[in-house]
């Protein structure tokens, strides 16, 4: 299936943009979780959770756009932007996979328990090792360096579109019809 109208469909706006807030407050969290030991315990509730629905929403997410084609580039765009475009989105859809797992993996590598909200435990995926514990929180740490290089790189790319080129690629995520 395709979207013909030039617009993503509604459930793909109103995931992008779900997922927008709860990944830059995932990054502010986390950065503030590691700075702040005060904080850190109810960061850290807050963290796990979050990061278990993102992981769901993701799924939903790439359900949604294997079964809804999203509106192709504009004509006139330079191929390098284009493949650009493409690179940086699956960059982005792998991360936000990978970014859950990881943490997942290492919460469990480290033998910390996954608590969600009421109470609600995850099962450890990996084997309680203390050094694949490290290996992966320095993982989570630089993939996180690099979610937030490749947000910022997607909203500049998204104001170009909207201020400079003003060729409907922003309005076809911001608004319907």
């Amino acid at each position: 299936m395709s979207s013909s109208n030039g617009h993503f469909n509604l459930l793909a706006r109103v995931l992008h943009w779900s997922m927008a807030l709860l990944i830059l407050a995932m990054l502010f969290i986390g950065v503030t979780m590691v700075a702040s030991v005060h904080l850190r315990p109810g960061l850290i509730n807050l963290h796990r959770p979050l990061g278990v629905l993102i992981f769901v929403l993701v799924l939903l997410r790439l359900y949604n756009r294997l079964r809804h084609r999203p509106p192709p580039l504009p004509a006139d765009l330079p191929a390098w932007q284009a493949w650009a475009a493409t690179a940086s989105h699956w960059l982005l859809y792998a991360l936000m996979l990978a970014m859950p797992l990881i943490g997942w993996a290492m919460l469990s590598a480290g033998g910390y328990p996954i608590v969600l909200w009421g109470g609600v435990q995850l099962p450890a995926i990996v084997a309680h090792t203390p050094s694949l514990y490290a290996l992966l929180r320095n993982a989570h740490s630089l993939l996180a360096y690099l979610l937030f290089a490749t947000v910022l790189a997607h909203v500049g790319a998204a104001l170009f579109h909207a201020w400079v080129r003003r060729d409907g690629v922003f309005q076809a995520m911001a608004r319907g019809k």
